[in-house]
């Protein structure tokens, strides 16, 4: 296996998986306590309408993908604040259209598109040094924002509305985080692909939120869990030849299922009331 180390698309590979991990954290977890999967899964299918399009035209389907992502997920924020409608709803007809667009562009594409089944299924193993440079700006401006208004992203997670009275600025810090999601979306389309993007940022949270009860506690856990099942998966990969983004999920899955049962028969720690969590994570 270390034999592997002296190829650069390996280590390559390894390093975006890093990058990622500590990325998937503060955004996955901030999806999870706010409880805005439907929104990722939303945003995510939409680039496809953005990849199509950069297709049709002839140039970088990721920069237009990052377009329709964000401009999805501001969409659903605005329609939500200014019409009232129900985000669930919003992300459904985002959805949609996002993938009605992706078709439609890619049809009307002169000849075959290869390169799509990369960001469908995703092949880290793929990964440039643009797109390494790329993550690691977006990981360096991501922790920097969440350092510095930490708090307030705690706030406006766990209760948008009590944050918003309290004279936090819960409307600021959502539509800020709402664009990270989506950049965060968008840079990860390479590692997993749109199918499976929703489980990388999803599962470790989920499985960290079994043991731990603090929300700073879940980004550290939820990092370490993705870190652990993205190197064990692009490992087995060159082992068995199968794809790795498809190993990563199923290790994040396994992983889980590991620490359910885990928590079955032993037992988890002891819980406090998610208001006392809350409170002691905004006003300590």
């Amino acid at each position: 296996m270390l034999d592997y180390l002296q190829y650069s698309f390996f280590v390559k590979a390894l390093v975006a998986m890093a990058f990622i991990s500590l990325c998937a954290a503060p955004v996955g977890t901030y999806i999870l306590t706010r409880r805005l999967s439907a929104i990722a899964g939303g945003i995510t299918h939409a680039c496809f309408g953005g990849l199509g399009l950069g297709y049709w035209l002839g140039i970088s389907p990721l920069a237009t993908a990052g377009l329709f992502a964000v401009g999805s997920s501001m969409a659903v924020e605005w329609g939500a604040e200014r019409f009232g409608l129900r985000r669930d709803s919003a992300v459904s007809v985002v959805w949609a259209v996002g993938m009605a667009a992706g078709v439609l562009f890619v049809f009307l594409t002169p000849g075959y598109v290869p390169e799509l089944n990369t960001f469908l299924f995703g092949n880290i193993l793929t990964v440039g040094d643009a797109d390494i440079v790329a993550i690691s700006i977006y990981a360096a401006v991501l922790a920097l924002f969440t350092a510095a208004f930490y708090r307030k992203i705690v706030a406006v997670a766990f209760d948008a509305d009590f944050a918003a009275v309290t004279g936090l600025p819960a409307r600021a810090i959502s539509y800020a985080m709402t664009v990270f999601v989506a950049v965060g979306i968008v840079l990860t389309i390479r590692l997993v692909g749109i199918m499976l993007l929703m489980s990388v940022l999803s599962l470790p949270m989920i499985t960290a939120e079994l043991f731990c009860r603090r929300y700073i506690g879940v980004m550290g856990a939820s990092a370490a869990i993705s870190l652990l099942a993205g190197t064990a998966g692009i490992m087995l990969s060159t082992l068995i030849e199968v794809p790795c983004s498809a190993l990563i999920v199923l290790t994040m899955a396994l992983i889980f299922v590991a620490a359910r049962l885990l928590t079955i028969f032993v037992g988890r720690p002891a819980k406090k009331q998610e208001v006392d969590v809350a409170n002691t994570e905004i006003f300590h």
